[in-house]
């Protein structure tokens, strides 16, 4: 999987297979991504290759008190992937990121009492009220 920013200045490579898809109606992914919901592909961080560019890094305390790296383009500001700590095992993509968008149909929906009022989650999706453990 390749990916990058909405200028190009930052791009990647994903070598190995994503291990998890999430959309995520909670109300931090609702805003960073300007939309109704937030798309997260979680990825082995050995799989990810930095390719071109150096991103920055803005963090937040999430809902559970834990902190959030956020890492974004320092040309566009397009959000590009989110991790718990420098040297953490897994970190999430943000869908939109990538050149080939995820496919949703097996996508595991989180923070589903926030969702927005019409948005529609497929019956058979597996769902959660708040964030899985």
């Amino acid at each position: 999987m390749d990916g990058g920013c909405q200028c190009g200045a930052l791009r990647y490579r994903v070598r190995g297979q994503p291990r998890a898809l999430f959309v995520c109606h909670c109300r931090e992914c609702r805003k960073q991504s300007a939309s109704a919901f937030g798309i997260s592909v979680q990825v082995a961080r050995k799989d990810l290759e930095l390719v071109r560019g150096r991103p920055a890094v803005w963090a937040r305390p999430a809902d559970s008190g834990a902190e959030v790296r956020c890492l974004f383009c320092t040309v566009c500001g397009s959000r590009i992937w989110h991790e718990n700590s420098p040297g953490s095992e897994t970190v999430t993509l943000k869908g939109g990121s990538l050149d080939e968008p995820p496919d949703l149909t097996q996508a595991v929906h989180i923070w589903t009492s926030r969702k927005l009022p019409g948005v529609t989650i497929p019956p058979d999706a597996r769902s959660f009220p708040e964030e899985p453990e």
